[in-house]
């Protein structure tokens, strides 16, 4: 018998990345993708407005000129928005949203490029109708756009993830990892505060594939490096 998955109760996503470090990616939904949309679409009219009043007195070749700089405004503005300021326009940035490759990277140009592309489609047949379709029976909140370019819209996260993690060298494993394995050791590593320097180092004994024959404080410090390597930490 087939079961089916329960619901969501969250709109959190975890992504595992190849050196197995598991993120999570905060969806955005609907909602506040339409106030950013709105944000985004004044500022447009704003800007046309102005070129408009500078290229009046041009006569034909003002209006060819105003034609490209709505072009501009409406497709490949937005694109490069997401692309140079961390995958955000002015109205994703005021709410505090941004675009991503489905895993988590930054967004690059192609993807961008497709995504504000299909929104003439995403649009149809008013009012982003098929988009609001697409968004709404989509577990991801993808439009159209975001299915085809493999991209999704999160909310930036504004505290510093992993901040109880002590600063340390960061080194790789002598061996490979499982996604689990690598949590352990970065929840090892947010608990040593919470814990007696006896208790920190008698856990730290414990994986001796990683931490080989050092004993105590020498065993605790390579699982401190070794989880600061796995969130990311850089040598200072």
């Amino acid at each position: 018998m087939v079961t089916q998955a329960p619901p969501a109760l969250d709109t959190v996503r975890p992504v595992a990345t190849p050196e197995g470090v598991e993120l999570e990616l905060r969806l955005a939904g609907p909602v506040s993708r339409a106030y950013a949309w709105v944000v985004d679409f004044i500022l447009r009219l704003v800007v046309l407005f102005i070129a408009w009043l500078i290229l009046l007195p041009l006569g034909g070749i003002g209006a060819g000129a105003l034609l490209i700089v709505a072009f501009l405004l409406e497709w490949l503005v937005p694109a490069a928005c997401e692309v140079w300021f961390e995958g955000a326009t002015p109205g994703k940035k005021l709410l505090a949203l941004q675009v991503v490759h489905d895993d988590g990277t930054p967004v690059a140009w192609g993807p961008a490029l497709v995504r504000n592309l299909l929104r003439a489609v995403d649009f149809l047949p008013l009012f982003y109708g098929i988009g609001l379709i697409s968004v709404l029976v989509n577990r991801d909140f993808k439009r159209l756009g975001d299915l085809v370019a493999g991209t999704v819209v999160v909310y930036c996260e504004t505290a510093q993830r992993h901040a109880g993690v002590p600063a340390a060298d960061p080194q790789p494993p002598a061996i490979p990892l499982t996604l689990a394995e690598s949590r352990a050791v970065v929840a090892l590593a947010e608990r040593v505060a919470t814990l007696t320097p006896e208790r920190a180092a008698e856990l730290a004994e414990i994986p001796r594939a990683l931490v080989g024959e050092a004993r105590e404080r020498a065993a605790l410090a390579q699982i401190l490096q070794l989880a600061n390597h796995l969130i990311g930490r850089r040598a200072s």
